[in-house]
C-alpha cells in the first residue's frame, strides 16, 4: 500500500488554527499559553480537527499515536481518543468506520477501513477531541490515487465556549453542532471549546480577531464562577473583539439546559444586555440565541447526559436551532 503522512499535501487538515502559521496541531500559540499557562493540556487537543482528502482506494488503513490518553469521565473512548472517518458529499457523508485503541494505555493503534467502492469520493477523519495527535498515516491502495478533498464554500466559522463547544458529551465528534452545521452547509469551523476554562480572558479575543472568519459564535456562561465575573467579563471581552473585527458577524448565546433556573436567567440576561448595547451602539452584526429553546418543546430530558452537557439529541436539536441563523448569516 502507498503511504502518507497526514500533513503531507494533497491531504488538508481543517480545524487546526496554527498548523498554517507553526506546522503544529495545538489550538493555541506560546504567546497566548504564557499568559494562560492553565490551557496548556486543554489546547493541545485536536477537537474539531479534521482530516481530508479524496481517494478511489477501496481500502484505507490508518496508523495512529496520541501524546497520551485520558479517561474522560462522560465520554467513552470511541467518542475521545478514536478517529472516525466519513465517506462521500459532506453534505450527506455515510459513515465508514472508527479506527481507536483497545484501551487507555494503548497511545499507538491503527485500523483499516473499508470503502467498498473504487469511486473517487470524498474522505474526511474526525481527529480525536481529547488528545494530542503525534502522527497519523493514511495507506491507500498501490493502484489506487489521492487528491484535495472538494473545498469549503465559506471561510472558518470560529466557536469559544465550555466543554459543550468542546463537543462534551456526544458519542462521536460528528455529531457535535458545530460539525453538524459544518457538514450541513459545507463551512469550515475552529473549536475553541475549553472544558472548565472558558473564562473570556482579553488575549484570546485578540488572538480570535488574527484569524479570517465568516462567523464568531461566542458561548461560555456555563464555565464562569459566578455573575460578578460574567458581567465583568462578558461585555468586556466582546468589545474588545469587535475593536479588532468590526465587520464579522457575532452570535451570542446562552447556555443550553432542560430546565433555566435563576442562575441560568441571570446570566442569560448579561448575554442579552451586551446584545442590546451594541444594537444601541449600531451594530448590526449581532445576533441573540436563547439557549433555553435549544432542547425544543417535548422530552426535553432526553437531551444531556448528566442535566448539563448535551448527548447526541442534545446537539441535534442546538443545531436545528443555531443552523438557520448561521445560514441566513453566510447566504446574505
Amino acid at each position: 500500500m502507498k503511504n502518507y503522512n497526514f500533513k503531507e499535501k494533497p491531504i488538508e487538515i481543517h480545524g487546526a488554527p496554527l498548523l498554517d502559521r507553526t506546522g503544529e496541531m495545538g489550538r493555541l500559540p506560546k504567546k497566548v499559553l504564557e499568559e494562560l499557562p492553565r490551557l496548556e493540556n486543554l489546547a493541545s487537543h485536536t477537537a474539531g480537527g479534521r482530516v481530508c482528502f479524496k481517494t478511489n482506494s477501496k481500502n484505507i488503513k490508518i496508523k495512529c499515536e496520541l501524546a497520551k490518553l485520558t479517561v474522560d469521565i462522560g465520554m467513552s473512548i470511541y467518542a475521545c481518543q478514536s478517529l472516525h472517518v466519513l465517506v462521500g458529499d459532506r453534505r450527506n457523508p455515510r459513515f465508514a468506520g472508527l479506527v481507536g485503541p483497545s484501551n487507555y494505555e494503548q497511545t499507538v493503534f491503527e485500523g483499516s477501513i473499508n470503502k467498498k467502492s473504487t469511486i473517487l469520493e470524498d474522505i474526511m477523519i474526525y481527529l480525536p477531541r481529547n488528545e494530542a495527535v503525534k502522527s497519523l498515516e493514511i495507506l491507500i491502495d498501490d493502484d489506487a490515487i489521492i487528491e484535495a478533498p472538494i473545498p469549503y464554500d465559506f471561510k472558518p466559522i470560529l466557536y469559544y465556549g465550555s466543554s459543550i463547544t468542546e463537543g462534551g458529551c456526544c458519542c462521536n465528534p460528528f455529531n457535535t453542532y458545530p460539525a453538524i452545521i459544518s457538514n450541513h452547509l459545507n463551512v469550515d469551523f475552529y473549536n475553541f471549546g475549553f472544558s472548565g476554562n472558558a473564562l473570556a480572558e482579553l488575549c484570546l479575543a485578540e488572538y480570535f480577531a488574527t484569524f479570517d472568519m465568516s462567523i464568531f459564535v461566542y458561548d461560555y456562561d456555563n464555565n464562569s464562577p459566578d455573575e460578578v465575573h460574567f458581567k465583568n467579563t462578558h461585555e468586556a471581552f466582546f468589545k474588545r473583539f469587535r475593536e479588532l473585527k468590526p465587520e464579522t458577524p457575532v452570535i451570542m448565546m446562552s447556555m443550553p439546559r432542560e430546565i433555566y433556573e435563576n442562575w441560568n436567567v441571570v446570566r442569560r440576561d448579561i448575554i442579552k444586555e451586551t446584545y442590546d448595547n451594541a444594537v444601541k451602539n449600531g451594530d448590526k452584526n449581532v445576533y441573540f440565541i436563547d439557549g433555553e429553546t435549544f432542547f425544543g418543546g417535548s422530552d426535553r430530558y432526553r437531551c444531556t447526559i448528566d442535566g448539563i452537557h448535551p448527548n447526541d439529541i442534545g446537539f441535534a436539536r442546538m443545531a436545528e436551532v443555531i443552523e438557520p441563523i448561521i445560514k441566513d448569516i453566510l447566504f446574505k
